[in-house]
Parts: structure tokens; C-alpha cells; sequence
């Protein structure tokens, strides 16, 4: 996500690298780098245009009030300022007044519509401690109420439908009776994907806001169509009139140019972003953060969150016990394998921390590793994932023959298993540690215990 642009803006800077001051010429070429940047992000031209004069106009002003401020170090601050500030400001909270409060989800067809539904109601349960409800109003896709249905079980939580009625007004009014009737206090509606294009369907969604009086009308855009993706809202909030936006595939090959601009466009903030299928890759978008993030700042604020709401504390005191006792075992690191999952995919994580994620944005990070980890050790016997030291040379080849992968593989793992376990109880001693565990994993996950 933004690497293109991420680079380009670096180009950007560079060429006040050795600059003495800012003046108007140096400045000018900085700029012009920069209006490329966005352009190539899939930026309206205008837009960039507009930017870009703000930036070197606050550039110029500040010539001769910071002067011990280095160019390209202002020119980062100030860029850092605008880009904030075009992706909105501050970060909009989501309305949850209202008994239930009712939200309304529309999008395009293949949007990520469904998914988006069942990753709200996953985040309202288990971040905002609320009892949502799933409604199934898309009535004209095949599957659309097996989709939600499946989506649901695996959050645990319940879905309403009719799958007989085919009037998706009657479908939300009756389930917002029955969220009042068994306690559910936060109403989903997933609606069918639809055209812009399409007066029907714009009619038939239109309808619903009127029904319903949603607290929260929610568009869903698939930020890898760009430009387009800002179009299509535009069009959408002339006829919807929505309380905000959520971009979705944003861990694709997107070049960023619908998160840049859809706010200046549309005039309504983005208030999620999605990544990937996991029900947990739902985040609250905040401009300065990502702004942060496209200039190679990193987030650690998002990362630190991310840390607090996915490891257990009880769990973290525990296995800083058995840690400083030299005791953590194969169950223990299975453990540790299923909290860095809820976490995300180990790129993106890598890309939060400062100074860190630019260098290593062309490793290739195989989030499969772990899958061939789990294989290795749920083969193992339970005295043998309890005692690591058990392994003997019968016992891996069996494991071998177990997990479908090579005795190569399985010697290289148990190596770097016991030399994780030694360098976290070194760490522990020496800085006590309680989570050390989670790091030395994320390092299997990137190296997947593999011979490079």
C-alpha cells in the first residue's frame, strides 16, 4: 500500500538534499516531483494541483522564520501537514446513539460490501463491547444470505433474514423489531451490490435510508479502482447522502489515490479501512497516521494498539514465567502463532514501525509460513509439544512423514525453536521481557524457517 508513492515522494526530498535554504527555485522542483507523485497515485490532476500551490506557498512562508530547520526536513513536515489535512483532519468516530442503533451499508457490486458487514460487527463486539445483528438484505445475489450467514457463525454472531421475502425494506423494518425484542443494540444492514448507473437499485437503496432513519450510512469502496473509486462515490452521495466511507482491498496493489482524495472530493470522511479476508483486518482510519505511513514514519501508535487489543495480559505474566524458567514449550508457541494472527499480516506490521518498514518493504514475508509451523507441531504427540526436548531422531522423522514436509525442514524449525527459546530467556533476564515470545515468532513468520 503507497510504496509507489511512498518512493516518489522520497525523490521528492532528496532534491533539497545539501540545500543550505529554501528558495523559490529549489522549491519549485520539489514541488513539481511532488504533483508528479500524486498524479501517478491516481490523484485527480487538480487536486494534486491544488496541493502541491498550498505546499510551496507554505514553503516560501516559512523561509525566513525557520531557518534552522534544514529544506528537506521542513518540505517533510509541511507535506506531512497537507496530507493529513486532504485525507481529512482527524479521524471521525462511528454514531452508535440511537436504540438500536441502525447502520446502512451500500456499495458496488464486488466492493467487499458482505465482508466489510461481518468485520463491523466483529469490531463493534470486540472493541466496543456491543451486541450486533446481521441483516441480509441483498435479495437478488446468489448466496449473498449463505455469505453473510458463514460470515457470521464465525464471529458469533447472529443473522437475520427472510429468505422467502424478497422486499428488502420489510427485511430491515422486521429485523429492527427483533433486535429490539432480544437486546441486540447495533443493527448491520448488508444491502445488495449495485450500479450507479443502475435508477433501480439507487431507488431501492434510497428507500431503505428513508424506512430505516440509520444512524450511520456507511459506502464501501474497493480502493484498488482509484479514481474511479472517488467517481463512483461522488455519484453515490448526490443520491445517498452517506455519513462516510469505507475503502476496502487496501492491502492490494493499490496506488492510494481514493484514500487521498475521496475526502476533498465527496466531503464526507473515511471512517474504516479493510485489509485482507480476516474478520480482525478492520481498522479505524486516521490521516495522520497514514500520512505518516506514506512518508515512511511508520505508526507506532497503531502498531502499540494493535499489540494491546490482540495479546492477553494474564497470558503474556504467564509465559514470562515459564520464559525466565526455560520452560516454554510447543504449546506455548502455538499460542503465541494464534495472537500475531489477529494481529494482521506481517507486512503491514512491519510497516508501522519507524525506520523499519522502507527497509524491509521488498522482503518477502510468507504469511504461509506459519501454517507449515502449525503443521509440524500438531503432529507432534501432546508429551512431545510439552516436552521439546523429547525429539529424538525417530520421533522428527516421523514428524516428517506427518506434516508432508522434508526432515531438512524439520531439523531446521527445532533449531531455530531452541535458539529462540534460549535468546528469549537472555532477554527476559536481562529486561524482563513479558512478551518476548511474539517478536521471535513474527521472525519465524518472516524467515519461514527456510533456507534462503
Amino acid at each position: 500500500m503507497f510504496d509507489s508513492l511512498s518512493d516518489r515522494l522520497d525523490l521528492a526530498f532528496k532534491s533539497l538534499t545539501g540545500e543550505r535554504k529554501i528558495t523559490e527555485i529549489n522549491i519549485a522542483e520539489s514541488v513539481k516531483e511532488i504533483r508528479r507523485a500524486l498524479v501517478a497515485a491516481d490523484v485527480n490532476y487538480a487536486i494534486a494541483k491544488q496541493f502541491t500551490e498550498r505546499i510551496k506557498e507554505k514553503a516560501l512562508g516559512a523561509e525566513n522564520v525557520l531557518k534552522a530547520v534544514k529544506p528537506g526536513q521542513l518540505m517533510v513536515k509541511i507535506v506531512q501537514d497537507e496530507l493529513t489535512e486532504l485525507m481529512g483532519g482527524q479521524s471521525a468516530g462511528i454514531n452508535l446513539s440511537g436504540d438500536p442503533t441502525v447502520v446502512l451499508v451500500a456499495g458496488l457490486q464486488g466492493s467487499g460490501k458482505t465482508t466489510f458487514s461481518g468485520k463491523l460487527a466483529h469490531f463493534l463486539k470486540t472493541k466496543r463491547k456491543k451486541k450486533p445483528l446481521l441483516v441480509a438484505c441483498d435479495v437478488y445475489r446468489p448466496a449473498a444470505i449463505d455469505q453473510l450467514t458463514v460470515l457470521g457463525e464465525q464471529i458469533n454472531v447472529p443473522v437475520f433474514s427472510q429468505p422467502e421475502n424478497k422486499n428488502p425494506v420489510q427485511i430491515a423494518l422486521s429485523s429492527i423489531s427483533h433486535a429490539k425484542d432480544h437486546g441486540f443494540d447495533v443493527v448491520i444492514v448488508d444491502t445488495a451490490g449495485r450500479l450507479a448507473i443502475d435508477k433501480e437499485m439507487m431507488t431501492e437503496i434510497s428507500n431503505l435510508k428513508e424506512s430505516l432513519s440509520p444512524n450511520e450510512t456507511l459506502f464501501v469502496v474497493d480502493s484498488m479502482t482509484g479514481q474511479d473509486a472517488v467517481n463512483t462515490a461522488k455519484s453515490f452521495n448526490d443520491k445517498l447522502n452517506f455519513d462516510g466511507v469505507v475503502l476496502t482491498k487496501m492491502d492490494g496493489d493499490t496506488r492510494g489515490g481514493a484514500a487521498l482524495s475521496i475526502k476533498y472530493t465527496v466531503g464526507k470522511p473515511i471512517k474504516f479501512v479493510s485489509m485482507g479476508e480476516q474478520m480482525e483486518t478492520l481498522d479505524v482510519f486516521h490521516p495522520e497516521r497514514m500520512s505518516q505511513r506514506i512518508l515512511g514514519m511508520g505508526d507506532i501508535v497503531s502498531l502499540v494498539e494493535k499489540a494491546q487489543e490482540n495479546f492477553d495480559e494474564e497470558e503474556a505474566k504467564r509465559l514470562e514465567k515459564k520464559i525466565r524458567k526455560n520452560k516454554f514449550d510447543f504449546n506455548d508457541f502455538l499460542s503465541q502463532i494464534k495472537q500475531i494472527r489477529r494481529m494482521g499480516d506481517m507486512k503491514s506490521l512491519v510497516s508501522m514501525i519507524p525506520g523499519i518498514g522502507k527497509q524491509l518493504k521488498d522482503v518477502d514475508f510468507d504469511d504461509n509460513a506459519l501454517n507449515k509451523v502449525e503443521s509440524i507441531i500438531f503432529s507432534m504427540t501432546p508429551d512431545e509439544r510439552a516436552k521439546p526436548e523429547l525429539l529424538n531422531m525417530s520421533r522428527k522423522k516421523r514428524l516428517a512423514l506427518g506434516c508432508g514436509q522434508d526432515l531438512t525442514q524439520i531439523n531446521l524449525f527445532i533449531k531455530q525453536f531452541d535458539q529462540m527459546k534460549k535468546m528469549m530467556n537472555k532477554m527476559s533476564k536481562m529486561q524482563g521481557m513479558a512478551g518476548a515470545g511474539a517478536g521471535m515468532a513474527g521472525n519465524m513468520r518472516r524467515k519461514g524457517f527456510r533456507r534462503r
